[in-house]
């Protein structure tokens, strides 16, 4: 019942200390009770929304596809209608926290004769569903619960696991799109201003040439530029809390938080190790895991280059 700057607020505040949890109770407030409350109807909100708020359920998301990346629209799994059911077959890669999830909200099509966005239903799904298998899959970063890929092999569900209606799929998405590049930019913020913790504090303890590195120009300029990073990226994601509240967000003004946030968090993370030398290198201090986790920030969720086609597009380019 709380507010998107509540969220934002709650999800940086998780995600300073354990960003891994922050992009868990991301994906259960977004894909499952933002979804629902929406989209849902009275039935779904009376069966998922009381437990949500008791902390029983989590939820997955299925969108991207091996062959549908940037290009979501283009995806090809698909639910079939048979004896009042719903048959799923198709797979799904990317699919964050899936292996630990009650539920996954899951973009597919339901129409053979629209193409794009115009033949797209969601469903949501028991993740414990009969011909479900889930791989996981080794990452670079966020392993503490990590991703996956899905394979749908004639799911049955029924036909009231449909959320939004037929063919609103996109729709669905696209306004839970928004919810998701402000928990992703807050939770990030806060664990971007955690990792330039480390290094401010490693800049005023650790001496060399007989004073603390932090004296010296090199670091010092790297500490200020990582500073106004941050400060601009909160202010970026409280402005779109602010304008989700109001009811006048956009898409451009999303597209250019999760550019500005998530560049911010990579640099941040990248410029830190830097000043740690070669102990940041080392995976026994904790700046390494910054390092890697803040590498997924400019390609999940909507890449960097497609943040910037969609600012561009709204310029009339």
């Amino acid at each position: 019942g709380g507010s998107a700057t509540d969220l934002a607020i709650l999800l940086e505040e998780i995600g300073n200390k354990f960003e891994e949890l922050a992009m868990w109770v991301f994906r259960t407030m977004t894909w499952g009770a933002f979804a629902i409350m929406k989209h849902g109807t009275n039935e779904q909100k009376n069966k998922f929304l009381p437990m949500i708020a008791k902390g029983q359920l989590s939820f997955a998301f299925g969108l991207t596809e091996p062959e549908s990346g940037s290009d979501a629209a283009a995806l090809t799994t698909k639910a079939d209608l048979v004896d009042g059911k719903y048959i799923i077959n198709g797979q799904k890669v990317f699919s964050s926290g899936m292996d630990i999830s009650d539920y996954c909200l899951v973009v597919l099509r339901t129409s053979k004769e629209d193409i794009k966005q115009k033949g797209i239903t969601t469903l949501m799904v028991d993740a414990k569903s009969k011909g479900i298998e889930i791989r996981k899959i080794e990452t670079l970063g966020h392993r503490s619960i990590g991703t996956t890929q899905v394979f749908y092999n004639d799911v049955e569900v029924s036909e009231d696991s449909v959320i939004g209606g037929i063919g609103n799929g996109w729709k669905v998405c696209d306004s839970c799109l928004w919810y998701e590049r402000l928990c992703l930019s807050a939770a990030r913020t806060g664990a971007a201003t955690a990792c330039f913790d480390l290094a401010l504090d490693y800049a005023k303890n650790r001496e060399q040439f007989g004073k603390p590195i932090g004296k010296f120009q090199g670091i010092s300029h790297k500490i200020a530029d990582m500073k106004v990073m941050l400060e601009l990226s909160r202010i970026l994601f409280y402005k779109f809390a602010w304008s989700i509240d109001q009811g006048t967000a956009s898409r451009h003004e999303a597209a250019i938080l999760k550019l500005y946030s998530s560049e911010s968090y990579k640099s941040i993370a990248d410029i830190s190790l830097q000043v740690f030398g070669g102990y940041g290198y080392c995976m026994e201090y904790p700046v390494q895991r910054y390092y890697r986790d803040a590498r997924l920030s400019v390609i999940g969720a909507g890449t960097s280059e497609i943040q910037r086609n969609i600012i561009a597009k709204s310029l009339g380019l």
